[in-house]
């Protein structure tokens, strides 16, 4: 028989894919131009759920580790807030500190990949311009790419934790890394992703590999033509985008760790994050340019939680609390969107009329 914890993580698996197939098959079964009222509005859906698993958190938190006494909870704590201290004589008093570090932890963990998301929402923009793809194919394209992106965080997430877990000492190598990125993504913060399909690694690769057809055929990723099998351009571009989840994920996975070692909060905090992915790119093309000082707040943010790891054991012991990080990330994510509104940036360009 399963225990508790795998029961509810078999559970919420289950949930993700049943409103994603939802989406596919239901909602969003036909193709075409997804619009802004429509995109904030599942932007707002996603949102909801994420807030509302957070309260769920905050009051049944031991359900995710099938927690029934004070052994259990010890054992919990030692293993993934190993920093949290529990109140010996007072098993209730303890279950409500675990339940409320849970909640913060998973909320820092999704606010910290939802903004990390944007910047890779302007690859994956850049991608879908350059490939030429249809905008009535953008939900169906980052459909799939959502998909894989669950798998693949899957694994990442949980070979990262035992690997925390067997050498603790990796989290000072995560920290120095993450410091590296956010200074390297401030240096770059105006430089234009550029892309030539033509010279792309991973058309050259399938070209000399497989069948490639010559031209989009709807939206479809496979065709069969006399008898063979072929590829379309638009695999393709489904394969790049989730290379380049992969590589984003390098980034965002080692971030959440500063918050907790957790693998299920930080699993849950992401795809919570990546579900709403896809909508929040619907949104956010119309307005991308309004919020440049983003990619500032998010390098600040990344030096941020690598500073955090490295100097993790110090933090506790001056008692820096979890809902201290959240208030950071908070207060540099809201601050460089008010600026950006507040001080908008000004056309490097004169518009012609003709």
């Amino acid at each position: 028989m399963m225990s508790g914890e795998y029961i509810f993580f078999s559970s919420f698996i289950v949930f993700v894919i049943g409103v994603l197939l939802l989406d596919l098959l239901v909602i969003g079964r036909k193709s075409h131009e997804v619009s802004v009222k429509e995109a904030a509005i599942w932007s707002g859906v996603w949102i909801f759920l994420a807030l509302g698993f957070a309260v769920f958190l905050r009051f049944y938190g031991e359900i995710v580790h099938d927690v029934h006494n004070f052994e259990d909870l010890k054992v919990i704590a030692k293993n993934y807030t190993p920093f949290l201290k529990l109140d010996q004589t007072s098993f209730e008093n303890s279950l409500n500190l675990y339940r409320k570090n849970s909640s913060i932890n998973f909320l820092s963990g999704y606010l910290i990949e939802k903004s990390l998301s944007v910047d890779n929402l302007f690859v994956i923009m850049a991608i879908l311009t350059a490939f030429s793809v249809k905008k009535s194919d953008y939900k169906r394209i980052l459909f799939w790419g959502i998909m894989g992106a669950i798998v693949l965080r899957f694994i990442f997430i949980f070979a990262g934790a035992a690997l925390v877990y067997r050498f603790e000492w990796i989290l000072y190598i995560f920290g120095i890394y993450l410091i590296y990125v956010g200074i390297k993504m401030f240096r770059e913060r105006n430089t234009e992703e550029k892309i030539e399909p033509q010279n792309h690694p991973m058309v050259k690769f399938f070209s000399k590999r497989f069948r490639v057809f010559p031209k989009y055929v709807s939206d479809r990723f496979f065709i069969k033509k006399n008898g063979i099998f072929f590829l379309t351009p638009l695999f393709i571009v489904l394969i790049i985008i989730e290379v380049t989840d992969l590589i984003f994920a390098l980034d965002s996975i080692p971030a959440i760790f500063a918050v907790t070692r957790d693998p299920y909060i930080v699993f849950f905090s992401n795809i919570f994050a990546i579900l709403g992915l896809r909508s929040l790119f619907f949104l956010l093309i119309k307005v991308i340019e309004k919020f440049y000082l983003l990619k500032i707040g998010v390098s600040i943010l990344l030096v941020y939680v690598g500073a955090k790891l490295m100097f993790h054991e110090w933090l506790v012991e001056i008692g820096f609390k979890p809902v201290y990080s959240l208030y950071i990330i908070l207060l540099v994510l809201s601050g460089s969107i008010i600026l950006s509104i507040l001080f908008p940036k000004k056309l490097t360009h004169i518009q012609v009329v003709s």
